[in-house]
Parts: structure tokens; sequence; C-alpha cells
């Protein structure tokens, strides 16, 4: 630029960059170390939660202090099974209310928001409130689960680590979805599924730098899981499955109509939402009116109560029957869709399990290898199509039951109702109520089509360039009479770039009435201006110019130094146009 008010930057030497597959560099072992912090943090997160639940379960329902492990089905009976989940949604909806309301609903949106817009901060507030809210929902018969608030939870812990830590938002980025992978895992024992998860749902980027902390993270935590929680699949059964060219066929059946199911649960859900919108009362009490909903659910089926474990496992052990399976998926849906409408705290996967679970179990008790085989597929379809997370819905199914051979059934449920969930739904469970919040997020990625092109393929050859010796008088009259661009670069006596200048400095130039004399070389300040070489990835060129805030960047050549071309912003914007054009032109 000619001499302006603002200092002008350091020059950016013209250099062979440095191409790579990936950008990692060491900061990524910096943060792979620090998840060894959120890892130990998520398990011991997740253990405290399933404590805490234990803890509410035998206080509501059997009168007692204790964190033994108890089922709320032996206990739900008579008026308590009504009374019991109001009188906790009352309680969460104060929490809510008087203490912070993201403690509201089943946490994965908000850790995406917090994500992608809040810079990856996490309060402490929440990291307090949120596990002790779900735990008093779940505890007081809430037809949820423990994954949704362990997420949020590890995922909070992880974010108050990064921010004690001078890093960047991505940085604090990767710890927050570490601790939440971490703490997954520690519930459920499914590294590989919380890893998967991570980059499908949260992470909204591919990178090495976030992959590995992730994986370390994870792998600490299931690490933990034996001394802190228990060793082993979840939940293991005996029947093997169909793995056959005809069982695949129809479990890509079964995934259809998971697709379609999951779809209608999403539409329920936020229409049911809506209608608590226009109750003329504090969002406050809503929960309440839902847990009444949730008693009467639990007094005509008692196993929609609660996190609903030990159905999970009778769906896989196929003991339940025709009617007892359909009781089950409708009332448990019809139950989990008005609580988490309401706004009360707690998870979506086992709630989503039990569903799928009891759609494959009555699908199985007709096809072969029986009800609990089909039932892992069923879950694993309908988790697909509900989050938009078919590699995480499929690794998830098979590592709950330690049934790996069961993978390519698995992948084909969840790839079919993939297909059918995003065919029918614009948006999934988990981005709908941030869309409303009037956010947009896009779980599609690409390669950037900056990131495939170079500076020389879309760099002006040989551009018209102003020698420095060239008079102020003549500048001002080139850009009067023959300038076809806004700007243009200086060169020195060697054609090796030392500025820019525009009309802007034309026109100052001529109101200040510059001396005949006066050259453009003497106009410049510092002689210093940001260049590329050929072989300069266009996002390169393109992060150069933001930074730099200019709209052109001169290409030079490695050897000399020499302008060999330029680059401007609609250079960039054409390799952007190539890809488009690449998409829906369709020709033989």
């Amino acid at each position: 630029m000619a001499d302006t008010d603002t200092p002008r930057p350091a020059r950016i030497a013209a250099r062979r960059p440095r191409l790579a597959d990936h950008s990692a560099d060491s900061r990524m072992l910096v943060l792979a170390a620090m998840a060894l912090v959120t890892g130990t943090g998520g398990a011991i997160a997740a253990w405290v939660l399933l404590h805490l639940i234990a803890v509410v379960i035998n206080l509501f329902w059997f009168q007692r202090v204790s964190a033994a492990p108890a089922l709320i089905v032996d206990a739900a009976t008579g008026p308590l099974v009504v009374v019991a989940p109001v009188v906790g949604s009352l309680i969460v909806g104060l929490m809510a209310r008087f203490g912070s309301d993201k403690i509201r609903g089943h946490g994965i949106p908000e850790a995406i928001e917090a994500i992608l817009y809040g810079e990856s901060r996490l309060s402490p507030r929440v990291a307090i409130l949120k596990p002790l809210s779900s735990a008093i929902s779940i505890g007081s018969g809430g037809p949820f689960g423990a994954e949704g608030p362990i997420i949020m939870t590890g995922g909070a812990i992880g974010s108050l680590f990064a921010q004690c830590f001078r890093l960047s938002a991505a940085e604090r980025k990767t710890l927050l979805v570490a601790g939440a992978a971490a703490g997954m895992t520690a519930i459920f024992g499914t590294p590989f599924a919380a890893i998967l998860l991570a980059v499908e749902v949260m992470l909204f980027e591919w990178k090495p730098r976030s992959f590995v902390p992730v994986m370390v993270s994870s792998l600490v935590a299931f690490a933990w899981r034996p001394l802190l929680v228990g060793a082993g699949p979840m939940f293991p059964f005996e029947a093997a499955v169909p793995t056959t060219a005809l069982g695949i066929a129809l479990a890509v059946g079964l995934g259809i109509v998971a697709g379609a199911l999951a779809s209608l649960l999403s539409s329920a859900l936020y229409a049911i939402e809506d209608g608590f919108h226009r109750l003329p009362i504090h969002w406050m009490w809503w929960p309440a009116l839902g847990a009444v909903i949730v008693g009467l659910g639990g007094w005509i089926e008692p196993r929609v109560l609660g996190a609903g474990y030990a159905s999970i496992q009778d769906l896989l052990d196929g003991h339940l029957l025709l009617a007892a399976l359909i009781l089950l998926l409708v009332v448990k849906a019809i139950v989990w869709l008005v609580a988490l409408g309401s706004g009360t705290s707690g998870g979506i996967l086992a709630p989503l399990l039990i569903i799928g679970g009891a759609l494959g179990g009555i699908a199985g008790l007709w096809l072969p290898g029986g009800s609990g085989p089909w039932a892992m597929i069923g879950m694993a379809g309908v988790m697909s199509a509900a989050m938009r997370a078919p590699l995480t819905a499929a690794v998830f199914a098979v590592e709950l039951t330690g049934h790996f051979p069961a993978l390519p059934d698995t992948v084909a449920a969840s790839g079919a109702a993939f297909a059918v969930a995003v065919l029918v739904l614009k948006r999934s469970i988990l981005t709908e109520k941030v869309s409303r919040r009037g956010r947009h997020i896009s779980q599609e990625f690409s390669v950037d089509p900056l990131a495939l092109g170079m500076a020389g393929e879309l760099m002006t050859n040989h551009p018209k360039a102003l020698p420095e010796s060239m008079p102020i008088a003549e500048a001002v009259r080139f850009f009067m009479v023959e300038a076809e661009h806004r700007s243009y670069p200086v060169v020195d006596n060697e054609h090796r770039p030392i500025g820019l200048v525009s009309r802007r400095d034309a026109l100052r130039w001529h109101q200040s009435q510059t001396g005949d004399a006066t050259t453009i070389g003497d106009q410049l300040s510092d002689r210093s201006i940001p260049v590329v070489t050929p072989d300069t990835p266009a996002d390169t060129v393109a992060n150069l110019m933001i930074t730099e805030d200019t709209g052109r960047i001169c290409v030079v050549s490695p050897a000399d130094g020499r302008l060999i071309g330029i680059v401007a912003r609609r250079d960039l914007l054409r390799s952007r146009a190539d890809v488009l054009r690449a998409e829906v032109q369709r020709k033989r």
C-alpha cells in the first residue's frame, strides 16, 4: 500500500510452503497430554452421576438413604408412580429457573451451541447442576438415560480445564469434546462409538489436532471404567445374529422402518415443545406438567420409568412377548416425548435404544434369529436416524452388546435409517433445537475447494505493474484514464513487488498536489507486502487476504522474487464456482 495512517505489516517471505496432508503440529501432543485429564475427569463424572441416580432412586422410591443399585420397577406401585415424577420435575424446574436454564433438555444441543457459537466455554454452574438435575429427573422416574447429561457434564469438565490455560477456541473445543466422549465411554463402555460421535456430531471437523486428543480421552476413560463402573459389555446377550445376505437385506428393511419412526418421533417432539410454549405459565412449571403424563404412563407400564437399562437387557434377551413389546414402544415413546418437550433434564440415547429395541423385537418375532438380535439392529437404526450419526449408531450397538460380528447388520440398518431421515426431515433431533434459536448448522463436511488449488493455477499471469520510479503525476493520470482495477502492484528495478497502490491513493495524491518530481517509491513508507509463490495453496492465500486486510496478493518467482502473477478475490470465488458447477451439471 502507499503511505497511509496505519502501520504496514511486516513482510511475509516468499518461500516454498510446507505442504502436507494434515495440519498437525506439536500442539496436538500438548492437547493429547491434556486429554489424560479430561479422560479421567469424564470417568469420575460418570461414576458420580450413576451414584447420584442410585441415591435419588432409593430416596424417592424406597425412602432410604443408599447408593446401592435399585430398580424403579420394583417399587412403582400406587400413587407414588404419579407423585414421584412430579416432585422430581418440580425440583428440576426450580433448579433451571434459579440456577441455570442450560440444564434443560438432553444437553447435546447445548454442547453443540457452545462449540459453534460460544467459543467452547461452559460455566462451572452447568458442570454442577447438570448431573444433579439429571440425577433427580431420572431417579424420580423421568424416562431418560444418563448419556446426555454425562456428555454435557464431561464437556463442561473439559471446557473448564481448558479455560485454565492459554488456548484457542479450537483447542478448547477439542478438550470439551474429549471430556464429553470420555463421559460417554465411562457410562457405556463404548470408546469407539464415543470417538465416532465426536466426529459425526460435535467436532465439526476431521483433523488430527482434535481426533487424537479425543481418542486419548476416550481410551483413558475406558481404562478407568473397570475400577469405577464395571468391565465388559453393558448389555451382553447370548443369541446369535444372522449375519447373512438375507439378514443384511432384512436389516435394510428394518432400517427403513426405523428411519420413518425416528422422523416421526422428532416431528412429534418439537410439536409437543411448541405446545408447551403456548401455555400461559412460566416454563419453570412445564416439567411438572409433563411429569403427570410420565406418571400415568408409569402406572400403565412401570418399565418406562427411569433410564430403563433393565428393559434394554430384556429386549436383547428376547424375554418380552408381542403385547409387552408394543406397550413398551408406545408408552415409552409418549412419556419420553412429553417429558423432553417439557424441558426437563435427561438424555436421549437410552430412550432411543428402548424404542428401537422394541421395534426390532417386534419384527424379530417373525424374522430368523429371534427377537433379541433384531432388537439390537433396531436400536442402531432408530439411533442413527434420530441423531444423524450412522457410524456411531452401528458401532454403538455392537459395543454395547459385544456382538462385533453383527456389525454388517447394524451398518445396514443404520445406513438405511439415515437415508430415510435425511430425505424426510431437514434437521435432526439434535440440531432442530439449535435452529429454533436462530442458528443454522450444516453437518456435511467436504474438502474446501480452495485447499485443492494452488496460487499458480488461479493467478493472473504477468499482471500490469507500476514501477517505483513512476512520477506521482503520471500515476494519477494512469488511475484516472487507463486503470481497469482498483489497485496495482509497485515493483522495483528488478521487478520485485514492494507495495500496492490504489485509486484511493491516487485521489489523495491529487488532492494534496504532490510535487511533480515525487515518485511512487517516495510515497511508500514500508517496502514490504505479503507475497506467495505459485505452489502456495489457495486457502493459504485466502487466509493471507483476511489477516493482511487486502484484496490482492502478489505471486512471485521462488527463485528470484520477481512478480509473475497476482491473485484477487474474484479468482478465489471462481474456484468455488467451478466446484459448484461440478455439483449441479450433469452430462455424459
